[in-house]
């Protein structure tokens, strides 16, 4: 995602850092660069033309900090107007409770919309919403099946009456249905077009008006690039959309569509796909993308990520274990199971501030393998010698090194590294809530990350942890 404009802006960044004041002729040369690597982004011209002429004004103007680095200069500039052209803000994704929210999707043949409905209804179930799928897409062969089988996927139940019945009817049958089930979202997976066909744009207008929607997305594939930006144009002039859903954002995308949509559409990215499993889709933050593509990480996302994917009693038990370097193999087995929750290595990766740099020399099979020998080796020891590593000697070594298939070397090395690893996890909690791993462990700040107008409830803070083991007492 972003990866070519990423590198390219941030090589921009670093000769500019070389300069000792910005000047005109240091900043031209350096919004050249920037204006080809958007435009080789796939980014609307219309859109580069503005940015650059904006970045240009305020690198000159009075905006400019005195007796700071040109480069940390130029780099705020560059993110700012990133964050700007992006929508400034995550947009607001708010449903009605007690009553059943009606989602529409819109979108071309092949951009995703049926996987992205599952993911969309996943995303809110985590949340306690009571999403409902809908199947109106009454054209595509295998469409009906398709939804039915992400929808059990992600434990939702699927509303379809066929191919034969018409879309509006499917609809309104299956709002019944929901109000009857207390479903609080409808999801609408309509029929994709090939392009924009003026009779079957005619249909969504009549299902949009007769569902009265509390939200209408196009679900746009962001590998196609400017076509995504065209024909969300060209649905929000026939239809009317409230904002975008980009998909693939995880594959080969310039990030031209996600540059240019607010632009042009000005209509916001509600949600970004970023990748083929259907837990991954993420609330699109213009100021986080910004961060991704200059380089600097995204640490609140990851933060969430672990946040979601931690047991929060566990991860108190852990904190506590840590800070008093009481932390066992059998505690690293679990965490390294936990972390698999939160997708792969290069994923985790792309969240870490200066990573974005070294990721194309690390390679992630062999980390992978590494990954599967250390678990090789901890199922290699017996309960205790997890729960308790000081009995590990030579002889315990050896019989563990012929169980998992590893030398004697390997086995001493992985209790050595681990020995280390416990004492810098230590330092690493920061004597409390304040400290990174505690906060991606459950702790930092409570933890609530409320969406869609209602919280998790899973980030809750130490103190709501003791009253609930009171009670349980």
């Amino acid at each position: 995602m972003f990866e070519s404009l990423g590198k390219k802006l941030q090589g921009v960044v670093r000769s500019i850092s070389g300069q000792g004041v910005i000047t005109e002729k240091n900043i031209q040369d350096a919004l050249r660069e920037v204006r080809v690597a958007l435009l080789e982004a796939d980014v609307h011209f219309r859109v580069v033309k503005d940015f650059i002429a904006r970045i240009r004004e305020k690198a000159l103007g009075v905006e400019v900090l005195q007796g700071v680095n040109p480069g940390q200069q130029f780099i705020k500039l560059v993110h700012d107007e990133l964050v700007e052209v992006m929508g400034g803000k995550a947009a607001s994704f708010e449903l009605d409770q007690g009553k059943v929210n009606v989602v529409m999707l819109l979108g071309l043949q092949g951009s995703g919309k049926t996987t992205f409905a599952a993911k969309l209804a996943k995303y809110l179930a985590a949340r306690n919403w009571k999403p409902m799928l809908v199947a109106c897409d009454i054209y595509r062969p295998a469409a009906v099946k398709q939804l039915k089988t992400v929808g059990a996927e992600v434990g939702v139940p699927v509303f379809d009456r066929g191919t034969q019945t018409p879309v509006v009817q499917i609809a309104e049958e299956a709002l019944r249905e929901a109000q009857a089930q207390s479903r609080t979202v409808m999801i609408l997976d309509t029929a994709g077009r090939l392009h924009i066909d003026e009779m079957k744009m005619e249909e969504l207008v009549e299902l949009r008006d007769a569902m009265k929607p509390r939200f209408t997305f196009l679900v746009a594939d962001a590998m196609t690039g400017q076509d995504a930006v065209n024909s969300a144009g060209r649905f929000h002039e026939r239809v009317g959309i409230d904002g975008v859903c980009l998909t693939k954002l995880d594959g080969d995308a310039r990030g031209g569509a996600a540059l240019s949509i607010r632009s042009v559409t000005g209509r916001p990215i509600y949600f970004a796909g970023m990748g083929e499993r259907l837990d991954e889709l993420e609330t699109f933050h213009p100021d986080r993308m910004a961060q991704r593509i200059l380089g600097m990480g995204d640490v609140l996302t990851l933060v969430e990520k672990a946040q979601e994917a931690f047991d929060l009693e566990q991860a108190e038990a852990m904190r506590r274990k840590i800070r008093k370097e009481s932390f066992t193999f059998e505690d690293f087995l679990k965490q390294m199971k936990q972390m698999k929750k939160m997708g792969s290595i290069s994923k985790i990766m792309q969240y870490i501030p200066g990573m974005s740099q070294v990721m194309g020399q690390i390679d992630e099979d062999e980390m992978e393998k590494e990954i599967a020998h250390t678990e090789a080796i901890i199922h290699s020891m017996t309960h205790e010698e997890r729960e308790n590593p000081s009995l590990l000697n030579g002889t315990r070594k050896l019989r563990i090194s012929k169980g998992c298939g590893q030398d004697a070397a390997t086995v001493n090395k992985l209790i050595k590294d681990f020995e280390m690893a416990r004492k810098m996890m230590k330092e690493m909690m920061g004597g409390g809530k304040a400290g990174m791993m505690g906060a991606m462990m459950g702790g930092g700040g409570g933890g609530r990350t409320p969406v869609a107008g209602h919280g998790t409830g899973k980030g809750k803070s130490r103190k709501e942890l003791k009253k609930k083991k009171k009670k349980s007492r």
